[in-house]
């Protein structure tokens, strides 16, 4: 487990990476104190499967290379939802449909939402 800080920061570092590999609707919430899931989720929409999954292995790739190895993953060979789980942060990936279905957004509404973008001088 990482601290709240920490995890914090790579889920800021994995929205970057998300919106980088051309991920719409990229959102970051804050779960602390609201679930015992995960401190953050990201959530995120994919264009295609091709796409979603190049998303999740570049977003896997960078967790790693920050010293964070992803304990599990769901809906890869799909392609409908792919999760990366990071224990204390968990990233879903979804078609726009499968999205607008589930509605994490709305479930977690009164969670703050971290900005992620980069400045304009970064």
């Amino acid at each position: 487990m990482m601290t709240s800080t920490s995890a914090e920061l790579l889920a800021v570092e994995l929205a970057r990476v998300a919106d980088d590999n051309k991920c719409s609707d990229v959102t970051i919430m804050d779960l602390r104190g609201r679930s015992s899931v995960a401190d953050f989720f990201i959530v995120c929409s994919g264009s295609s499967d091709r796409q979603m999954r190049s998303s999740y292995d570049a977003m896997a790739e960078h967790a790693k290379k920050l010293g964070s190895r992803p304990y599990g993953r769901a809906g890869y060979d799909h392609a409908e939802w792919i999760l990366l789980d990071l224990v204390d942060i968990v990233v879903h990936i979804f078609t726009p449909e499968t999205r607008r279905y589930y509605d994490l957004e709305l479930l977690w509404g009164d969670a703050p939402r971290p900005a992620w973008t980069r400045s304009a001088t970064a």
